[in-house]
C-alpha cells in the first residue's frame, strides 16, 4: 500500500451540510435556524453565562478569598534528594535543572530538610528552611543565600 493509495474506511467522513442552497437541499431557506428569534439573526445568540435575565450563578455566589499578587513561588528540593551528588559538587540552581531536580525555578529554589544527607556539599539557592541548614551543616556542608 502507498500514501497516495491510502482511503478513509466507509462511514468514516461526511460531507458537510450546505445551509441555504434552495427548498431541495432540505436545508434551504431558513438554513435549518427555524423562524425569527434571536437565534435565528446573524450574530444571534446570548453570551457566555447568560441566564436569559435571572441574575447569573457566577453573581449569585459570593465572593471569598483573595489572591495575592506579590506572592512568590519557590521550586521545591528536599535534602534527602542532594545525595546523588559526589562530595566536591558545587549544587548551584543551574545544576538543579540540568539533573531534573526541578523543573522551572519559578521564583527561585527552596531546600527544605527532609530526609537526611551523607556528604558534605556547598549548596546554593534562593532560601532554605531551618532543618535544611541544619542538616546540611551537620553533614560538614555550607549554605549559600543567592
Amino acid at each position: 500500500m502507498k500514501l497516495h493509495e491510502m482511503k478513509y474506511t466507509e462511514g468514516a467522513r461526511h460531507s458537510k451540510k450546505r445551509l441555504g442552497r434552495g427548498h431541495a437541499s432540505g436545508t434551504g431557506k431558513t438554513a435549518g435556524k427555524g423562524h425569527k428569534g434571536q437565534n435565528s439573526r446573524s450574530g444571534g445568540g446570548v453570551r457566555l453565562g447568560f441566564e436569559g435575565g435571572q441574575t447569573p450563578l457566577a453573581r449569585r455566589l459570593p465572593k471569598r478569598g483573595f489572591t495575592n499578587f506579590t506572592r512568590k513561588e519557590y521550586a521545591i528540593v528536599n535534602v534527602e534528594s542532594l545525595n546523588k551528588f559526589d562530595a566536591s559538587v558545587v549544587i548551584t540552581p543551574e545544576l538543579l535543572m540540568e539533573t531534573g531536580l526541578v523543573k522551572k525555578q519559578l521564583d527561585g529554589i527552596k531546600i527544605l530538610g527532609q530526609g537526611e544527607l551523607e556528604k558534605a556539599l556547598t549548596v546554593k539557592a534562593n532560601k532554605f528552611s531551618k532543618s535544611a541548614i541544619a542538616t546540611i551543616e551537620k553533614a560538614g556542608g555550607k549554605v549559600e543565600v543567592i
